[in-house]
């Protein structure tokens, strides 16, 4: 049985070691380790593992929003196994099966998501993205890859700069790409044809949680008349129907060391941008309306 130290060093071995990797998915691939390496021969100590697991690793400075939904849709899917099987050897194996198949659907998932997208970079567009995006960074490499000239403009995204990690992987796959200051947002709007971005979590009402400047870019899109679309995989619908900012939970929002002090002094890592100003969403289920998504997440959760 892995104790508390090994599933918060094999999650983070995951997320150090392999770039392309999302918080979400390292922490369904720990929870799989947990279920192989559990030997109480109890359905529901291991069921308990699964929630201490999880619990362990939203204490890492790691997005809290990826992590609690992939790992929520992850243990619905696989807990499914628990009425069909009788010994507790049973359970774990058609867990582990079943966690194998949602594993192996979540990796094909991105490869259809930049398909959607990819049709809707044309040649002369002009691309504003916030933050660094996997999913984002997977279509404008595959536009690329079809021969389209199409150029973007990516943001510092402060606190931690993580729009020059963007920039540079879009420099080394040869993209024409311009570094701009968050504060830029609204000067270079008009001047671009759409915004994509990426999401840590689609909460039920079709709004988004992401990097902090997403509402900030979304609302300027939405004045300018410019198409606001968002690249997600659906295992990052989330069971979360916030009507504003305060309604976040404060674990999306602050990092573990920033939640023990005084958040009036903290600055959120993350915001909330409300359906109105979302125009689609390109998902492994589809290209889907904001309205569309509680449908879909009935389904999932069926």
């Amino acid at each position: 049985m892995l104790n508390e130290t090994d599933i918060k060093s094999y999650f983070l071995n995951i997320l150090n070691e392999e770039n392309d990797v999302s918080a979400g998915v390292a922490a369904i691939r720990t929870l799989m380790k947990i279920i192989k390496y559990h030997d109480s021969g109890t359905i529901q100590g291991l069921l308990e593992d699964l929630k201490l697991g999880m619990e362990i690793m939203k204490n890492t400075n790691y997005p809290s929003a990826a992590i609690t939904s992939g790992c929520g849709l992850f243990r619905r899917f696989i807990t499914l196994a628990i009425k069909d099987t009788y010994t507790f050897a049973e359970c774990q194996n058609v867990m582990l099966d079943r966690g194998n198949l949602f594993l192996n659907k979540l990796n094909a998932s991105r490869n259809k998501i930049k398909k959607l997208a990819c049709q809707f970079i044309v040649d002369g567009s002009r691309i504003l993205t916030h933050s660094r995006s996997r999913v984002v960074l997977h279509a404008l490499k595959e536009a690329a890859e079809q021969n389209r000239y199409f150029e973007v403009f990516v943001t510092k995204s402060a606190p931690d700069d993580s729009g020059e990690r963007m920039y540079n992987d879009l420099r080394e796959l040869k993209i024409p790409c311009t570094l701009i200051m968050d504060a830029a947002i609204g000067y270079i709007m008009e001047s671009v044809d759409f915004v994509m971005v990426g999401a840590e979590a689609v909460v039920e009402s079709g709004g988004i949680v992401n990097k902090i400047g997403s509402y900030t870019m979304a609302l300027s899109a939405k004045a300018m008349n410019k198409p606001f679309y968002v690249l997600t995989e659906s295992v990052k619908f989330s069971r979360l129907f916030p009507l504003n900012q305060s309604d976040l939970p404060d674990e999306y929002k602050y990092l573990p060391t920033a939640r023990s002090g005084d958040l009036s002094k903290e600055d959120p890592l993350v915001d909330y941008t409300p359906p109105s100003y979302i125009t689609l969403l390109f998902t492994d289920l589809g290209i889907l309306t904001p309205s569309a998504v509680s449908d879909e997440l009935i389904k999932l959760y069926l």
